[in-house]
């Protein structure tokens, strides 16, 4: 059954790169056409809360607290200080390339920071700045001009009553330690908040934040041709 923080997706069946996947509510149960071998796989997509760890283990609040599904590992990570997209899966080929550089993906985050950057500042994280000794790739980053409905984060970013804030999105295409803060950094914005919104075309539309579903077969057979995984 699913847990408190679980959203039971509608029954489905779907042929995901010659793997038949009968999606029954909380579970995958995954039939290889070409074997008579049953796979039971999981997919999850988490919004994480700040301040939860991206692992099982721990004396802080981890994914333990939210996740009651055995056998299943977090593909990257969030720092416990980011929030959003955290996906988890027993599907080690797919978590290895999802995780690998050379397998470049498309991840974008919203960004709070201090201050509200210029277009040259803007124009420097598009085209890359150095942390760490080397150059970041090319991003896709735009003010975000109107209000955003996001909800607030406990505890709340900390406030300079003379210092405005603006938001940022950001899509990279590389995942290295605390790049974004980082990027902004570098270029004299502070990021205050730090959401994980997407990877590739999968979304947190519907999850609030402490909760997870099980990815549907249209969404596991975009992320899989985004590391060209069958």
């Amino acid at each position: 059954m699913p847990g408190p923080g679980a959203l039971r997706t509608e029954e489905a069946e779907a042929t995901v790169n010659s793997i038949l996947c009968q999606r029954a509510g909380d579970f995958s149960s995954c039939q290889d056409l070409g074997s008579d071998k049953l796979i039971s796989v999981r997919y999850l997509i988490f919004n994480k809360p700040y301040g939860v760890l991206s692992q099982f283990s721990g004396e802080r609040q981890t994914l333990r607290d939210f996740i009651p599904v055995k056998n299943v590992y977090p593909v990257g990570r969030l720092d416990h200080d980011s929030e959003g997209l955290l996906l988890l899966t027993d599907d080690g080929t797919l978590q290895h390339r999802l995780s690998d550089p050379k397998f470049a993906h498309p991840r974008t985050y919203l960004v709070q920071v201090e201050g509200v950057p210029d277009e040259n500042a803007l124009e420097q994280l598009r085209r890359g700045v150095v942390i760490q000794g080397s150059q970041t790739r090319p991003a896709q980053v735009n003010l975000i001009e109107e209000r955003l409905e996001i909800p607030p984060r406990d505890p709340p970013i900390r406030f300079r009553k003379n210092v405005p804030t603006a938001w940022v999105e950001m899509t990279l295409t590389e995942g290295r330690n605390r790049q974004v803060r980082r990027m902004t950094a570098a270029v004299g914005y502070p990021t205050l908040r730090l959401i994980r919104v997407a990877i590739g075309r999968l979304s947190l539309e519907g999850l609030k934040p402490g909760q997870w579903r099980d990815l549907d077969p249209e969404e596991l057979t975009q992320l899989k041709s985004l590391v060209g995984k069958r």
